[in-house]
C-alpha cells in the first residue's frame, strides 16, 4: 500500500512564511482572487470547466470525472504537467491548491509524483479555506491592534513619512492607489479580494512580530474602489492622530512631481508615442469624477486651467500651468474637505509638526 501524498493545513505558516502556491484553479476563478505567492497553472481551462461542471449537474461525479480524464489527456495533460514541472524547479518548497481542495488538486498532486518523482504538499480545503483564514483575521483585527494614524492635507508626503517608519501597513501600496479622485495608478487596483487577502497577510505579519503598534497612513471609507470592512475600519478611526503639516507651495510641488512628472514618465514608457495623450485623459477623467461635489461653476474654471497647462506643455513643453489647477483644487475642494474630516477627529490629535518631528515622536 502506497503511503499518502503530505497535506497541510496550517494557513499560518503558508503566509508568514510566503510559501509559493501552485493553483491549479481555472483561469477565471484566479482572476477574481488568489493570493500574492500564487502562480495560476490551471488543471482545466474556463471552457473545460464549464463543460465539466455541466455534466456534474446532470449526470453526477462519476461522469464528470470520466469527461475531465477524456478532455485532459496526451499532449494537453503532457503540457500542463510541463508547466507545473518548470515552476516547482523554480519553487522547490511549494505547495499545490484548488477551490476547496478536492479533486482538481488531488489530480494535480498525483500526477506531479507520478510523472516528476516530486511530492508536493495538498493544501487541505484548497483556495476556499485560506480566504476564510484571511477574513477571520481582519475580523479578529479590532480585538488586539494599536493603531497610531498619520494624517495631513493632500499632498503633505504622507506616505513617504509612512514608508520610513517600522510596524507600518501601506493601505494605499495594498490598494494600489493615491487615495485622491486622481490617485489611479497605471497598473490598475486589485480586486476587493486580493486587496483583502494582502491587507490580512499584512496584519498577520505585523501581529507575528509581538503587535507593536500599528502605524497607518489616515484613510478614507474607500481607496479607489477598494473598501474597508466596516468593523476595521472603526478601529483604525479609534487611534491618535499624528498630522503632518506642510506649506501649501511644498504641498504643491509634492503633487506636480508625482502627478505630473512621475505619472508622466510612466505613460510614455508604457504607451510612447500615446503616453502623453493617456496621460491628459486620465487627468481630465479623474477632474470630472469630481464634478458634482465641486459644483459646476468650480468645475469649469478648474477644467479650463487644466486643459490650457495642457495644451501649453503640448505645444511649449513647459508643465508649469499645472500648479494652477493643483492649486486651486487644494484651495477650493480639498483643504476644506479634509478639514472638515480632521475636525470630527479633534479628540484623537496627539500631535501636530513636520515630518521630522513626527518621526521622532514615533520612533
Amino acid at each position: 500500500m502506497s503511503k499518502p501524498l503530505p497535506t497541510t493545513n496550517n494557513y499560518r505558516e503558508i503566509f508568514l512564511n510566503d510559501i509559493p502556491l501552485l493553483d491549479v484553479r481555472a483561469p477565471v476563478e484566479f482572476e477574481k482572487g488568489a493570493f500574492p505567492t500564487a502562480a495560476n497553472h490551471p488543471i482545466l481551462d474556463d471552457e473545460e470547466r464549464r463543460v465539466i461542471g455541466i455534466e456534474h449537474k446532470e449526470h453526477g461525479g462519476d461522469a464528470a470525472v470520466e469527461l475531465g480524464h477524456k478532455l485532459v489527456k496526451g499532449d494537453i495533460k503532457d503540457d500542463k504537467i510541463k508547466a507545473w514541472k518548470k515552476f516547482l524547479e523554480q519553487n522547490p518548497d511549494a505547495m499545490v491548491y484548488c477551490f476547496r481542495g478536492g479533486k482538481r488538486s488531488k489530480y494535480a498532486q498525483q500526477w506531479i509524483t507520478k510523472d516528476l518523482g516530486l511530492e508536493i504538499p495538498l493544501v487541505e480545503g484548497g483556495y476556499k479555506a485560506m480566504r476564510n483564514y484571511l477574513l477571520d483575521i481582519i475580523d479578529d483585527a479590532p480585538n488586539w491592534m494599536k493603531p497610531v494614524t498619520i494624517g495631513g492635507r493632500t499632498g503633505s508626503g504622507k506616505t513617504k513619512l509612512l514608508l520610513k517608519l517600522k510596524n507600518h501597513i501601506d493601505l494605499e501600496g495594498l490598494a494600489r492607489h493615491k487615495g485622491s479622485a486622481f490617485g489611479n495608478t497605471i497598473n490598475g487596483q486589485p480586486t476587493q479580494i486580493n486587496f483583502e487577502n494582502n491587507l490580512a497577510i499584512a496584519l498577520l505579519k505585523h501581529k507575528a512580530k509581538g503587535n507593536p503598534p500599528l502605524i497607518l497612513e489616515d484613510e478614507g471609507k474607500h481607496i479607489g474602489r477598494v473598501h474597508f470592512k466596516p468593523k476595521f475600519y472603526e478601529a483604525i478611526k479609534t487611534g491618535p492622530l499624528y498630522i503632518l503639516e506642510v506649506s501649501q507651495k511644498e504641498r504643491v510641488e509634492h503633487i506636480y512631481k508625482e502627478y505630473i512628472e512621475e505619472d508622466l514618465k510612466l505613460h510614455i514608457k508604457k504607451y510612447r508615442n500615446e503616453g502623453f495623450f493617456k496621460w491628459s485623459e486620465t487627468l481630465i477623467n479623474s477632474l470630472n469624477r469630481i464634478e458634482r461635489r465641486l459644483g459646476g461653476e468650480r468645475h469649469a474654471k478648474a477644467m479650463k486651467y487644466l486643459t490650457d497647462s495642457l495644451d501649453q506643455q503640448l505645444k511649449t513643453g513647459n508643465k508649469n500651468g499645472h500648479k494652477i489647477w493643483i492649486h486651486f483644487l487644494l484651495k477650493e475642494y480639498y483643504d476644506p474637505m479634509y478639514d472638515y474630516h480632521v475636525g470630527l477627529h479633534q479628540d484623537r490629535i496627539k500631535f501636530r509638526g513636520s515630518a521630522n518631528e513626527i518621526l521622532d515622536k514615533l520612533k
